[in-house]
């Protein structure tokens, strides 16, 4: 996204050791420094996204399809319960330490614990990143009616990020509303 958004002075935003990254050639097999990920991803929300976290979330969720063609394994179709437990064992994978936990996967229902440890405004679309991403995971794997929301978020001063995952084959999901509790920052619904 730096790349790609050469009109945007990037050097006002980002150290020289963060642009150097930007520019390099990506490696799967390297680990890249938290703190260089922070700050563009801040940059990347404030000058690309414009602060939207709804944009945010749909890049989440755009990430699935390529990673379900990169790592073909991660998606049992038909089964959101296997594809949860094996994105388990994958995590470890993109992460050399804890940023996300899945626990409690039911039927119907998983939990994941998010914490990457960086400061609120990245913490917080880091968390909406990966909402959209369990989101649209749930329906590549055939979960239907998917619902997620946040019930404690580390951003606000709440002792841990925690997402609350739930999916329905046979009735609809709940509606969402525009409370902050539920998905942040969203329009209000028309009037009818």
């Amino acid at each position: 996204m730096i790349r790609g958004n050469k009109a945007v002075d990037w050097s006002t935003l980002l150290l020289p050791e963060d642009l150097a990254l930007a520019q390099a050639r990506v490696d799967p097999a390297a680990w890249y420094p938290m703190a260089s990920f922070e700050r563009m991803g801040d940059a990347i929300l404030q000058k690309v996204a414009g602060g939207n976290l709804d944009a945010v979330r749909l890049w989440g969720r755009f990430s699935v399809d390529q990673l379900a063609a990169a790592q073909p394994q991660l998606v049992a179709h038909g089964d959101p319960i296997e594809t949860m437990n094996r994105f388990r064992v994958l995590r470890a994978t993109y992460f050399d330490f804890d940023s996300l936990e899945v626990s409690n996967v039911s039927d119907g229902e998983a939990h994941v614990r998010i914490a990457y440890h960086m400061g609120p405004s990245a913490e917080e679309a880091a968390a909406y990143q990966t909402l959209g991403f369990f989101e649209r995971l749930l329906e590549v794997a055939g979960a239907k009616n998917v619902f997620a929301q946040f019930t404690e978020r580390s951003w606000t001063g709440e002792p841990r990020t925690k997402l609350e995952l739930r999916w329905h084959d046979d009735e609809p999901a709940p509606r969402r509303t525009s409370s902050p509790d539920v998905l942040g920052r969203i329009k209000k619904p028309a009037a009818d």
